[in-house]
């Protein structure tokens, strides 16, 4: 059984979530909070994913947010809307092992949940950045847009920042999965990008 923990301010998403979860027989939601204070309040034993909302009411900071997080034992998956793509960028920096956007269904977050809880059961406890893997070559261009993408952009916004048309970066992003899959490594999912980003340490210096 994956345990969850769900920090964010929406009523109708906590709602929402705790009703779907209630029909999900591998993951029990145990806590949920409108702050991460409140959440690590009381001694509460840390779920192994928390859910997070990128942008709390209470102003918190979101980088703090998953740091207190992860340091109390908590895989974190933040969640937020596109247009967030820069801060985004700096939670997944921080240690987040995943960003989705709200537009995505319930059935891709419990996805990303799972595979967040099992990468929290894999065999190594080493930060996966400092494990070994096959590390593809990408150009500047594509770097650029994967970075953007990954961390929360929607496609067209990462064209806009990288300064060309939203078809040459979706090309570019084709470019970059096409050269995971090679190195054996596929990614499907903004989440999957992420954790590629996270893994090769391919951040803005």
């Amino acid at each position: 059984m994956i345990t969850v923990s769900l920090v964010d301010d929406d009523q109708m998403l906590i709602d929402g979530l705790t009703a779907w979860l209630a029909r999900v027989p591998d993951i029990e939601l145990i806590a949920a909070a409108r702050t991460v204070g409140e959440l690590l309040s009381g001694g509460r034993k840390p779920a192994q994913v928390v859910v997070l909302d990128l942008l709390l009411a209470d102003c918190s900071d979101p980088v703090e947010n998953v740091t207190r997080l992860t340091a109390a034992g908590s895989r974190v998956l933040v969640v937020g809307v596109a247009s967030s793509g820069d801060l985004a960028g700096r939670v997944v920096q921080a240690g987040a092992r995943g960003y989705l956007t709200k537009d995505h269904s319930l059935t891709t977050l419990t996805d990303a949940v799972r595979a967040i809880a099992a990468e929290a059961a894999g065999p190594s406890p080493e930060p996966a950045h400092r494990r070994h893997y096959d590390r593809p070559a990408l150009s500047p261009q594509e770097r650029a847009v994967l970075l953007a993408y990954a961390s929360g952009m929607t496609l067209t916004a990462a064209a806009r920042r990288a300064g060309i048309k939203p078809g040459t970066a979706k090309n570019y992003l084709d470019r970059v999965k096409e050269k995971y899959r090679k190195a054996g490594r596929p990614a499907y999912t903004k989440l999957d990008l992420a954790t590629l980003l996270r893994e090769d340490d391919l951040r803005d210096r």
